[in-house]
């Protein structure tokens, strides 16, 4: 059941990309802007609520957003600005808030349970959200209720650029008019046959009796039964805490051999990268870690554009080699890590709208998810110009890999 006496904020930069877009062109303000899909094969990341009106909205092919919107601003988009931004925003809250959750790369969590015997949860919130658009420019909307599903779906009623809060008592009166799709995580198809069975609004869901759910749609029949009645006792996670995935390979015999030292780091990155797109996760810092005969080992630590690209960390990776290797020593382990890891939101991220790029990620991933990741290797993680080279190679992508992960999933 959930505890009633919580308070769950949900916050949102709105249209995000877009946002900042505006921030660095003021022209933009007021016009179809659409971030991603500049090409016939780009795919849209974002786009403003002006270009919402025409259909357009994000993950849509970018030539359907073109015919769409014909007269709409596409924009390739900026990386870095984005995560620029985000951190910012992450700074403000990390520095105000008792208890965060970083969800993605723009939408918060705070748990403010308790603070209404001081001066009031909604108070403190609405003084939150003005001193990030005041320090940034940056719109932002929040939602706040008992628990995070509820928090959450109090944002996308106050969008655009707005502020709500769910009285106690009314949480039900808030969810019973609203049509089925609009509990977090139903998705299209789920509502597709939730309408055919009869079912199209949160009232109607609840209607039905948990054994008939439970019946037609297992384990997310308690799930429905649960959120129509407003029940989620979903935690907020501390951010704090550090999430993070590993992966590192000890050699048959210590080498100064640079160019294979270069090829083991390119596997252990990509086979990292794939982990990362598996989560559903980007991450912004990459360590190396190097140890040396007699046990001695360095790590180098750089924050990066959230990313979970290969290409993109791979070249991370390589630059922080260089910057901590020391020539001439012979090297005994060779290990990669991605730490403050925050949800893509899409299975492929749209962050940096490099269409071809996911989808040769996506090909890849399916290869790897059907046959093992030892079955499909980039170029150069197989370029070792020799067969005792490639042995090693085989080797690393055989053994099960060493990792540690803290807070894998971010279960709602």
């Amino acid at each position: 059941m959930t505890d009633n006496s919580r308070s769950i904020l949900h916050m949102d930069l709105d249209s995000f990309f877009v946002s900042v877009e505006r921030l660095k062109d003021p022209s933009l303000n007021g016009k179809p802007v659409i971030v991603g899909g500049v090409g016939a094969r780009g795919v849209v990341s974002s786009c403003s609520y002006e270009a919402r009106q025409f259909g357009v909205h994000s993950a849509m092919p970018g030539g359907q957003a073109h015919k769409l919107c014909p007269h709409g601003i596409f924009l390739p988009g900026d990386h870095a600005a984005y995560s620029k931004y985000s951190r910012i925003v992450t700074e403000i809250i990390a520095d105000s808030a008792p208890l965060f959750e970083k969800a993605s790369v723009d939408e918060f969590y705070v748990d403010l349970t308790g603070m209404d015997k001081y001066f009031g949860a909604y108070k403190w919130s609405t003084g939150l959200r003005e001193k990030i658009i005041k320090e940034t420019g940056l719109p932002i909307s929040f939602g706040l209720s008992i628990n995070k599903m509820l928090a959450k779906m109090a944002t996308n009623d106050a969008k655009p650029n707005g502020q709500l809060m769910i009285e106690r008592g009314k949480e039900q009166e808030f969810l019973d008019p609203k049509p089925v799709g609009k509990i977090p995580f139903v998705g299209e198809k789920l509502e597709e046959t939730l309408n055919k069975m009869g079912i199209r609004t949160i009232y109607d869901l609840r209607q039905m009796p948990i054994e008939n759910l439970i019946n037609i749609f297992s384990k997310t029949g308690t799930s429905l039964w649960n959120r129509s009645r407003g029940h989620s006792d979903s935690p907020v996670a501390n951010y704090r805490e550090e999430k993070s995935i590993s992966v590192e390979r000890t050699f048959d015999t210590d080498t100064t051999d640079v160019e294979f030292l270069l090829s083991a780091l390119f596997v252990l990155t990509e086979k990292l990268s794939y982990d990362l797109r598996k989560l559903n996760r980007l991450t912004s810092c990459i360590t190396v870690k190097i140890r040396y005969e007699g046990f001695i080992t360095t790590s180098r630590q750089h924050t990066v554009d959230y990313s979970l690209s290969s290409k993109y960390l791979i070249e991370k990776a390589t630059e922080l080699f260089h910057q901590s290797y020391e020539k001439g020593r012979p090297v005994r382990l060779i290990g990669i890590r991605f730490s403050g890891l925050v949800y893509s939101g899409t299975q492929y991220t749209l962050f940096d709208d490099k269409e071809e790029e996911n989808s040769l990620y996506s090909a890849i991933d399916t290869v790897k998810n059907k046959y093992g990741t030892n079955k499909l290797i980039l170029a150069r993680g197989i370029d070792l110009g020799n067969v005792k080279r490639n042995r090693d190679v085989q080797a690393m992508m055989k053994e099960q890999v060493n990792r540690e992960r803290s807070n894998r999933d971010d279960k709602e």
